[in-house]
């Protein structure tokens, strides 16, 4: 059982990440698979895909830049923000940004889950789930 499946997502994009993996399977449920779906919006996956076989799954297709040998990937840092220990919201006015602008937040808010930046254009704050950059 584990205790926090958005940071157990996470860790499994970054460990596929040091690794170079092309593909990473990820248990599913609703958040995961609008988290997937706001990463390829964003240019930070090249695709994902939503199983229906036991135990469904989410299969995420990592992108990477640059020539065979000197590849790079596109995500260079996954942080979490809100845990269940210690839940972090914000108001519209206190959307983080992160990077400056070069990376994006992940927000779950009461008009479901979107990017620091739909929230802003939209004027709601709610929970900071995490960074990508």
């Amino acid at each position: 059982m584990v205790n926090d499946p958005i940071a157990d997502m996470l860790t499994r994009v970054r460990n596929a990440l040091l690794r170079g993996k092309a593909e990473v399977s990820i248990p599913r449920s609703k958040i995961k698979v609008e988290i997937a779906r706001i990463l390829k919006e964003e240019g930070y996956i090249e695709d994902y895909t939503v199983t229906d076989n036991f135990p469904p799954e989410i299969v995420l297709k990592l992108k990477y830049y640059g020539p065979r040998r000197q590849r790079r990937a596109v995500i260079t840092g996954l942080e979490r923000v809100s845990k269940p220990g210690r839940r972090v919201y914000v108001g519209k006015q206190d959307i983080p940004w992160v990077l400056s602008g070069m990376g994006i937040s992940i927000l779950t808010t009461n008009q479901g889950v979107m990017t620091g930046q739909d929230a802003r254009r939209r004027g709601t704050g709610g929970e900071v789930l995490c960074y990508i950059y």
